[in-house]
């Protein structure tokens, strides 16, 4: 952040949102505010009505730092506890959008590819066809790679 920017942090509910702009151009940011308060909170509310989209408590529990990649940040997903269930593409793809970030399901789907080629990530086909990945054990941590093994045998 440069000196003349300033930076806002703004939560509702689960999302949150941050705006940095000049210190010239924040009071127009300001007066759009309550706008955009309006409009999160619709799609709040949308999610909360639809059945498809991924409730609050399965939403995984990361901090995405600034100019993080996105084979990173899917790393992190799969490394909290929500990655520990199989997700398919469309999973994977929502929950970067629960953090404002948006990526064409294309850039998404080649990222789980690789890391599943790179050993970071697990991939399966499932009855229907489509692919649903996991964390690889090598992302768990000790105690639950012993427990996954004690579980096993």
């Amino acid at each position: 952040m440069s000196q003349n920017n300033v930076r806002i942090r703004i939560k509702i509910g689960q999302n949150e949102a941050e705006i940095e702009a000049p210190r010239e151009q924040m009071r127009e940011l300001i007066d759009l505010l309550p706008e955009f308060v309006k409009s999160v909170s619709n799609i709040q509310q949308r999610e909360d009505v639809s059945t498809s989209m991924p409730r609050a408590n399965e939403l995984p529990e990361i901090r995405v730092e600034k100019g993080e990649s996105l084979p990173s940040i899917i790393v992190k997903l799969f490394y909290s506890s929500w990655g520990r269930q199989p997700r398919k593409l469309l999973d994977v793809k929502e929950a970067l959008e629960s953090f404002g970030l948006i990526y064409p399901k294309q850039s998404v789907a080649v990222s789980l590819l690789r890391l599943a080629k790179e050993g970071k990530l697990r991939r399966f086909k499932q009855a229907d066809g489509e692919f649903v990945y996991t964390a690889s054990t090598s992302l768990l941590p000790f105690e639950q790679q012993v427990a996954g093994e004690v579980q096993q045998t």
